[in-house]
């Protein structure tokens, strides 16, 4: 697992796309096979918050509880800046914007997906296209809020799901979304940036990113 950031705090790993974070109920590898040989004293260490499965990047873990604790408070109150980059099938009209639009879980049979719902949880994402090919766009998100699948939701919210999401429209394929950039405002600040995964560099390339 490379490791972006360490003190005696806190990790930054860089999560491989297609690696839980929990073991799932079929078991098989996740983050948590890890903690053993980071584990500081008897407890810990811990998740400071969540990744998809498929998604690539910044995650936090915590090796002191007293960290937990703080990081956690900052998450809930908005404070930790977070980027994520994601290829995107088209190029948005508007290079950059905001998506205010509050999310809620709606279930069909045993799928479900996060959706438009005025009713919902509020959600908001600042947004700017990176580059683009004409086809396929790079863009950076900037979540404001912490909404299960913010930001594939808003993406296709935006009429440009991300690349290889099925869920919200994207297409089959592996998931295109790195959760590229990470700070939290502590005295030090904990602050990582991912590299682009080997599975998104041709398209992320070609929209002239900077890997």
């Amino acid at each position: 697992m490379n490791i972006l950031y360490q003190d005696r705090r806190a990790l930054v790993i860089d999560k491989p796309a297609g690696l839980p974070v929990h073991p799932g109920r079929a078991g098989g590898p996740s983050v948590e096979d890890y903690f053993p040989q980071w584990r500081q004293g008897k407890n810990g260490p811990w998740l400071a918050h969540r990744l998809d499965q498929d998604t690539a990047g910044c995650l936090v873990i915590a090796l002191k509880k007293s960290f937990l604790l703080e990081a956690q408070r900052l998450f809930a109150e908005g404070r930790v800046q977070k980027t994520y980059w994601a290829v995107v099938s088209g190029v948005p009209g508007a290079r950059e914007g905001v998506i205010d639009q509050p999310l809620a879980k709606h279930t069909k049979g045993r799928a479900w997906k996060m959706a438009p719902d005025k009713t919902g949880d509020a959600a908001v994402t600042e947004y700017r296209v990176l580059g683009d090919n004409g086809a396929v766009a790079l863009v950076a998100f900037h979540p404001k809020t912490g909404r299960t699948h913010q930001i594939r939701a808003h993406a296709a919210v935006l009429g440009h799901p991300i690349i290889g999401d099925a869920v919200y429209g994207g297409g089959t394929g592996r998931l295109h979304l790195l959760a590229r950039h990470i700070v939290l405002p502590l005295d030090p600040p904990v602050e990582a940036t991912a590299p682009v995964p080997e599975h998104m560099r041709q398209l992320v390339e070609a929209c002239h990113g900077t890997l």
